[in-house]
């Protein structure tokens, strides 16, 4: 029986990083532009400021880096 493995993963991506990368990580996921994730972030800081930052920090411990 053969299984299908994906792997596709959620990194940081430090080369298109402003802050810490988080944004370009789930940017290059989606594959979305960059400026639409960032732009739902700042969006989501207005209308829930502490879920969305308490999330962010916690996507910055939990996701791996990524260097490329």
């Amino acid at each position: 029986m053969k299984t299908v493995s994906n792997h596709k993963r959620v990194y940081r991506q430090m080369h298109n990083a402003v802050i810490s990368g988080v944004c370009a990580g789930v940017a290059r996921y989606f594959e979305v532009d960059t400026v639409w994730v960032r732009a739902a972030a700042v969006a989501s800081l207005f209308f829930m400021p502490g879920i969305s930052v308490i999330a962010y920090i916690a996507a910055v411990v939990l996701l791996p880096r990524r260097e490329l």
